[in-house]
């Protein structure tokens, strides 16, 4: 067709590579592409003269035919049964765009995948999250058929390929100029075809079951924590791999304790007598009770800190803390002996409720000159 140099066509110069040859048609097959320049009638010859030239360039023995004689060389070479231009331009575009255009090229596909992964969530106690514990589980999933091997075929038979489409999954039609390739339909993109199927999958190399798994549980865990059990997902397609099960922890509200990272917080109510004399009181924690020494004029929402009575991460490093709130109660159900000596109580500190409430001084003292002002 075109007696231009064909280095030149593809802007390459004498001394490229065969990356270098193929990486030029690529980018000026695609520049040039009729598709891309529809109003361009020039273009599906430039393209055509792009094909010609990566024919030649990218077979050895032509490239050494034309870099010796020119294209004079390539006629004595066609006429004397060397070869000649047998591929056609489907078959360059099928090896260089393959990949954008979903396969091609001769290329074999492969049938055998991998299995899904899967996703399982475990509530669990926040005792359980901070001591770690043994757990058994039970999963629905796809297994591998035993009678088949997870191959989908009958015992004593093999899946055989695909005539229509050769093992390739696909079927390329022409189209004028251009080829289509599309899933091969009887094969369903496959590559091979059961003909006997295994009657236990019915040829899904695959079959439905609960599996009961065992699972350790390492200390420390908390919401949002993953345990990955490897191949214990899904069966892969035709003796492919398993994938994975994913274990994903959630931790249940617990009636006391609360959890932030390391450390725990608890609210303890305290009566305001031991507020206000001071005294020990009982605390508890994950490892048992202990006695916390409450000071005497304590204000109800003081923070006490119990180190080292928190949770160990899972990841490592010191447990944290314990942060104990006290809320001071008011006492309810009163008698009314009782409070006639709360009224005597109030009477002795009234005079003083300067010294004795300075907090309660402090804010009606800003209550009352915020309205003053």
């Amino acid at each position: 067709m075109s007696k231009q140099d064909y280095y030149e066509i593809l802007g390459v110069d004498r001394n490229a590579n065969d990356r270098d040859i193929k990486k030029a048609f690529r980018r000026q097959a695609m520049k040039h592409h009729p598709d891309r320049n529809p109003d361009d009638a020039s273009a599906e010859d430039k393209f055509k003269e792009l094909n010609e030239a990566y024919e030649v360039l990218s077979d050895a023995q032509k490239k050494a035919a034309y870099d010796q004689y020119g294209h004079e060389g390539l006629n004595q070479n066609a006429r004397g049964g060397g070869g000649g231009f047998d591929g056609g331009f489907s078959d360059v575009f099928g090896d260089v765009f393959g990949d954008i255009f979903g396969g091609g090229g001769g290329r074999q596909r492969s049938s055998v995948q991998r299995g899904a992964d899967l996703r399982y969530t475990m509530d669990l106690t926040l005792e359980e999250a901070v001591r770690g514990v043994d757990k058994t589980i039970k999963v629905p999933t796809l297994v591998a058929c035993e009678p088949c091997n997870g191959s989908g075929a009958k015992k004593g038979t093999s899946a055989k390929t695909c005539g229509t489409c050769g093992g390739v999954g696909q079927v390329r039609m022409q189209q004028g100029f251009f080829s289509v390739q599309q899933t091969c339909p009887t094969c369903r993109g496959e590559g091979k075809i059961i003909s006997d199927p295994c009657r236990s999958c019915n040829g899904q190399g695959r079959v439905e079951k609960t599996k009961t798994l065992s699972v350790k549980i390492p200390a420390g865990v908390d919401t949002g924590d993953r345990i990955r059990l490897s191949g214990e997902g899904e069966a892969g397609s035709h003796g492919g791999p398993a994938g994975d099960l994913y274990v994903q922890v959630s931790v249940r509200e617990h009636a006391i304790f609360e959890r932030d990272g390391r450390h725990l917080y608890c609210e303890v109510p305290i009566s305001f007598i031991d507020a206000a004399l001071g005294g020990e009181i009982e605390v508890p924690t994950l490892d048992g009770r202990v006695k916390l020494k409450v000071p005497a004029e304590t204000q109800t929402g003081k923070l006490f800190r119990l180190r080292g009575k928190g949770v160990a991460p899972v990841r490592g490093g010191g447990a944290g803390d314990l942060m104990v709130k006290v809320v001071v109660e008011t006492p309810v159900n009163l008698t009314s002996r009782q409070k006639e000596l709360l009224r005597e109580f109030n009477e002795t500190t009234e005079e003083g409720h300067r010294k004795h409430s300075p907090k309660r001084h402090s804010f009606f003292d800003s209550v009352k000159k915020f309205f003053e002002d």
